[in-house]
This record gives structure tokens, C-alpha cells and sequence, in this order.
């Protein structure tokens, strides 16, 4: 894989208000391929509302301001159908729950090569193909199989692995991660998160991450933001904002953890105390 050479988007300013209460106070932020962009905070911090905004799905009576520029597409403004040609296509996103977010009387394969004659706009065979080799490289065991199988057949972190192949399926520049472990067991989030890494490694994909597991983000972010109230209050390389924060929030953060009342000296410190992620294997 070459060397990034640049934010493949950069979000400048991002305003959203729902109903006139404003949820983002002015967010600034940028993605870079082959780097995976952890984002931080305490629920109700506009994480997720981040991701949503770039995707344009905000609920009802919402509005949106700033920029948010997708290599000189500026989606902020754009309609529905253009946003619909851009979703799934150029940015994608894996949710929190796959059993929530893969349709449940749909088979795989329906739900795969859909998706990929829709943005690809290539024959049913293909799409087959294709779909087989998605699910083949998020190591589904034999995916021709579970082609005709449905989401409830397979257990919560193949689930995760299918929607990551399902985000993935039409070769999307970014994919926003919200959550991808949390509703699964301990024993299989390790596995969701090396493939994350070995996605952004191997493909040069531009990953959002966006977790409130400290654990998580010392072990495969390369870059760590920390979100507060609508605003990103600290950001910077990994080591430098988990080990030497500057902002008097992060450092709260880390000192909530448990058993932390001594302080953090290292990333290793911070994997030890926060939830526990199994061997994950570090960032680069």
C-alpha cells in the first residue's frame, strides 16, 4: 500500500442542531487513508451524531452547517438522491448492533448483491462473485454457503463481520465504525477489531472509530480525537492524547478508569485497565 498523501475528507465547523437544540458546536476533523481516526467521549458527546451527519442521515427537523469536503464534494447541502449515489458507495458505515442493522428475512446474499448491483451496476452473476469473495475475506467460513443463509443462522460477531463485508462490498474509500464491539462477547471483539486494522492496512481504508472503550483505542487507533458537548477538545496521535493529555476532560476520562487512581504511564497501562479487548495486537 502507498503512502496516504492527504484527508480523503475533511470536516470543517460541522454544525448540527435537531429542533433548534444544538448538538454539534463546531466539529473539525480529518480522515486519512490507511489510518484508523479513533473518536472519544462520554454518551451524549456527539459521536455518533458525527458519523450520522457525514452519511446524511439525521433525524427530522435537523440542520446542518459547515463543511464537510468528501476529496472536493462538499456534502453538506447535497439531496437525498445524490447522498444516496455517495452512501455505501464512497463512505460506509458499520452500526453497533448487526442484528438491528442486517434485514432479518433477507438472506446474505440477498442483502450483499443488492447492494453491489445497486452501486455497481453490474450482472447478477457478478454481484454473486463478488459477494462470495466479501464474505470470504472477512473470514466467513464457506461463504458460498452462507450466501443462502440468514442473520440469525450465524453467531453476533460473524454478524458483524458480514455488515463489515457489506460496507465494504463496493469499495468505499471511508467506513465509520460506531460501536462494532460493543454487543458482542468479549472472547470476539478482538477478531472484529484486527480485521478493522488489517482493513485500513492492507486496503488503505480511511476508518472513524467510534468507541468509548479506552482499551480499544490504545491498541488499534493511530489517531485518537476526544469529544466533550458537542466539541473535539483534544486531538492528536494516539500516545500523546491517552498518555500525555493535555485537556483536563481526557485526563478524567483516563482516570475514571478502574484502578486507575495512580495514573497511566503507558498505552499498555490503559489496555490493562479498560475493558478487556483480548490480544488485539497494536497500531501501527
Amino acid at each position: 500500500m502507498s503512502a496516504p498523501v492527504g484527508p480523503v475528507i475533511t470536516i470543517t465547523d460541522l454544525r448540527v442542531a435537531i429542533a433548534g437544540t444544538q448538538i454539534l458546536r463546531g466539529i473539525d476533523l480529518s480522515l486519512t487513508s490507511g489510518r484508523i481516526q479513533g473518536l472519544a467521549g462520554e454518551s451524549g458527546s456527539g459521536k455518533t451524531m458525527t458519523g450520522l451527519a457525514v452519511l446524511g442521515l439525521l433525524p427530522p427537523r435537523s440542520t446542518v452547517s459547515g463543511s464537510i469536503d468528501l476529496t472536493g464534494t462538499d456534502l453538506v447541502g447535497l439531496t437525498p438522491k445524490q447522498m444516496n449515489l455517495i452512501r455505501g458507495r464512497r463512505v460506509s458505515m458499520v452500526f453497533q448492533d448487526p442484528s438491528t442493522s442486517l434485514h432479518p428475512m433477507l438472506s446474505v446474499g440477498a442483502q450483499l448483491t443488492d447492494h453491489i448491483r445497486y452501486h455497481l451496476k453490474v450482472s447478477r452473476t457478478q454481484a454473486r462473485g463478488r459477494a462470495i469473495a466479501m464474505l470470504a475475506s472477512v473470514r466467513i467460513p464457506e461463504p458460498e454457503a452462507a450466501m443462502k443463509r440468514f442473520p440469525h443462522q450465524f453467531s453476533g460477531g460473524q454478524r458483524q463481520r458480514i455488515a463489515i463485508a457489506i460496507a465494504l462490498a463496493c469499495e468505499p474509500a471511508i467506513l465509520i465504525a460506531d460501536e462494532p464491539t460493543t454487543a458482542l462477547d468479549v472472547t470476539v471483539q478482538a477478531g472484529v477489531l484486527r480485521l478493522l486494522r488489517a482493513l485500513a492496512d492492507d486496503m488503505g481504508l480511511a476508518v472513524l472509530l467510534i468507541t468509548h472503550d479506552l482499551g480499544v483505542m490504545s491498541a488499534i487507533a493511530d489517531d485518537v480525537a476526544v469529544m466533550r458537548a458537542g466539541l473535539i477538545v483534544e486531538a492528536g496521535p494516539r500516545g500523546d492524547v491517552l498518555v500525555t493529555p493535555a485537556h483536563d476532560y481526557t485526563r478524567s476520562l483516563l482516570a475514571s478508569l478502574p484502578g486507575a487512581t495512580g495514573g497511566v504511564s503507558s498505552l499498555e497501562d490503559i489496555r490493562a485497565l479498560a475493558e478487556p479487548t483480548d490480544a488485539i495486537g497494536g497500531a501501527r
